[in-house]
């Protein structure tokens, strides 16, 4: 994000602040319940969207050197990524080629080769099939250049690392990622480090956690007792970046924000800026740092998130105690939103609506709806 950019967002919001209007979109629109809890529909997303799109899959600081790997989920794939002795990121099926074992049972590590559990054939970092036990004997005319490592498209941009959670895409990540590039780069992900994280399963559809987070309607309401105070009444914006999308929701401080010299103002201080990176990844920034939120659906009517605080990479240990409690109080809060979105999983299997509203000032709920219904029905767009 440029300076001007971020000075004709701060000022966009300020002219709403003061004539009392909210940032609203041409028409309400309306969302199919099916789309939240048919296990056909959710199985349209997991093969035309999970298994399509990139995701943001590991931060670079979970890769922090060469010979440094970690095993993930992919939408349901077993995955690891791992870091070659010249600093490249990979990324493969956690698959033997021999017999379909498992092949890297650790979570994480530091380790140049990887052998089976099963019969020990063994690869290098790079995928490479380096040793087969007794080879000669049961395997005479083996071509080891054809049971290298199943690979997934990958690439390491601006200090995350994206993956597509299929062996034969041939998606231009870079590309994909290119709409938002400039607030990656402003994002400076490459200088940041894993602070303080919880994984949590909720007994909601993936769309309902994330629609929570895109719009301020709800913010006097259901976080009266937490942040609500902090924001003011329905006020946010959005912008689309290509599939992704630049949330603005500004505290209660940018009403005072135009008394300011123009050259103090910052952003990062007056609002809490969220992106949401298509389909399943969201920071939501704020001054000091920023929240990682992966969102990982499981089922029409359950979903995995794991919440990370991305700190300085310089930070120094002594502020250990301010990034655990800025993450407990998100944790908190998103709590509510959480608690809130499993009470409308329930609510919708008893058929009092057909579908979900969305108002004017949830235009940004509207454009993610119809994002992912685009995906759903064309796969090739």
């Amino acid at each position: 994000m440029d300076r001007e950019l971020e000075l004709e967002l701060l000022d966009e919001l300020i002219s709403l602040d003061q004539e009392k209007l909210a940032y609203l979109d041409e028409d309400i629109a309306l969302s199919p319940v099916e789309h939240y809890c048919d296990p056909d529909h959710f199985a349209q997303e997991h093969d035309r969207v999970f298994r399509s799109y990139p995701q943001i899959a590991a931060h670079c600081s979970e890769l922090p050197e060469p010979g440094s790997f970690l095993r993930r989920d992919l939408a349901g794939l077993p995955a690891f990524l791992t870091r070659d002795r010249d600093g490249q990121v990979h990324a493969f099926l956690n698959v033997c080629r021999h017999r379909g074992a498992r092949l890297v049972e650790d979570e994480k590590g530091c380790k140049h080769s990887f052998s089976c559990p099963y019969h020990a054939w063994t690869w290098s970092n790079t995928g490479d099939l380096r040793g087969v036990p007794h080879q000669k004997q049961g395997f005479p005319d083996l071509d080891k250049s054809k049971y290298g490592l199943i690979r997934l498209p990958c690439s390491e941009i601006s200090g995350w690392i994206w993956v597509v959670p299929n062996p034969k895409s041939s998606f231009d990540i870079a590309a994909f990622v290119a709409p938002a590039a400039a607030d990656f780069a402003w994002l400076d992900g490459g200088n940041l480090r894993m602070g303080p994280s919880n994984q949590i399963t909720c007994a909601a559809n993936w769309k309902i956690l994330l629609e929570g987070g895109i719009e301020a309607y709800h913010f006097r309401v259901a976080h009266k007792d937490t942040i609500g105070p902090f924001f003011p009444d329905n006020l946010s914006s959005y912008r689309m970046m290509g599939h992704h999308m630049r949330s603005v929701l500004p505290r209660v401080t940018i009403g005072d924000l135009h008394s300011r010299p123009r050259d103090s103002w910052n952003i990062r201080d007056e609002a809490n800026v969220l992106y949401t990176f298509f389909p399943t990844s969201q920071f939501l920034v704020q001054q000091d740092h920023l929240i990682w939120i992966r969102t990982e659906p499981l089922a029409a009517d359950q979903t995995r998130l794991t919440l990370t605080t991305m700190v300085p990479a310089d930070a120094p240990t002594d502020l250990d105690a301010h990034w655990q409690k800025n993450h407990q109080i998100t944790m908190h809060t998103l709590s509510e939103d959480f608690d809130i979105g499993e009470a409308i999983q329930s609510g919708l299997a008893s058929g009092a609506n057909d579908a979900l509203t969305f108002g004017r000032y949830e235009g940004a709920l509207t454009q993610f709806a119809n994002m992912m219904a685009q995906a759903v029905s064309d796969p090739a767009a």
